[in-house]
């Protein structure tokens, strides 16, 4: 039975439970389907408005790599959903439910046929490349990070480096980043040195037996990629700094807020 929204749409759906060990996440577990998992989006009241958001992070990988519809209906109602708790504003708003539907059977496509990872390219492994190294460094820090916002930073990142690569345009670039903005999670840390990230990259490469990147290749629409160079990682390093670190996005970040602001004035 989840209780939040991270593990209404992530944790429910999957096989797997594991812990962190040796300062790596989930480094210890097995591969355990529930029988059944009983939903009820009541239980995100008890949530903070973060810990909200941080479950909304997941629900944004499924609409960068799988859906436009889900990707529109974050990009529309991000913000509301967020400070709202998923609460429908009457019976004809379909929106919440719809976000919860759509993040839900996104992830169980990708899932089902591929339970026990007998192949490690993985579309669900979008925000999971760099971010979990992140999270853990940012551990017990004041930078600390919710697993979905190192998520976040990841899936930023992912998405500048695939617009470097020309795999997407600038404008869905743009749209990318503030869709995840609107979903008011952080798209940057200053845990994440280029030192960390070169790491974190070569864990990747260890850990699934080669860079597997899932990157977006259109709003909806991802792929694997692999074979990307050093100097094509520095240089969207450097341009993720420059377009998502904090004195970056912070007109975007009060643009973002406005719409808050209004619809609490309204509510």
């Amino acid at each position: 039975v989840p209780t939040t929204t991270l593990s209404y749409v992530d944790a429910s759906v999957g096989a797997k439970s594991g812990v962190n060990f040796g300062g790596s996440k989930n480094r210890l577990g097995g591969y355990v389907p529930p029988c059944a998992a009983l939903l009820d989006s009541c239980f995100f009241e008890t949530q903070e408005c973060r810990d909200v958001s941080n479950g909304m992070a997941e629900m944004a990988k499924m609409a960068i790599m799988k859906s436009e519809e889900l990707f529109e209906l974050l990009e529309a109602h991000g913000p509301r959903l967020s400070t709202e708790k998923f609460a429908p504003r009457g019976a004809s708003d379909r929106a919440p439910g719809r976000v919860l539907q759509l993040s839900i059977e996104t992830m169980l496509e990708e899932l089902a046929p591929n339970l026990w990872e007998h192949s490690l390219d993985r579309l669900v492994d979008f925000g999971h490349c760099i971010g979990q190294d992140l999270e853990m460094a940012a551990l017990g820090t004041e930078h600390e990070l919710m697993h979905g916002e190192s998520v976040a930073c990841d899936m930023a990142f992912m998405a500048v480096l695939s617009e470097h690569l020309g795999l997407i345009s600038a404008a869905q670039l743009d749209r990318t980043l503030n869709m995840l903005r609107r979903c008011q999670v952080p798209l940057w840390s200053p845990v994440m040195t280029y030192d960390l990230f070169a790491e974190a990259v070569a864990n990747r490469v260890k850990n699934s037996m080669g860079q597997k990147f899932p990157l977006p290749v259109g709003i909806g629409k991802a792929r694997i990629v692999n074979d990307v160079s050093d100097q094509d990682l520095r240089s969207a390093f450097l341009k993720w700094q420059s377009l998502c670190s904090v004195k970056a996005g912070a007109d975007d970040a009060m643009e973002v807020q406005a719409p808050r602001v209004q619809e609490a004035a309204l509510a």
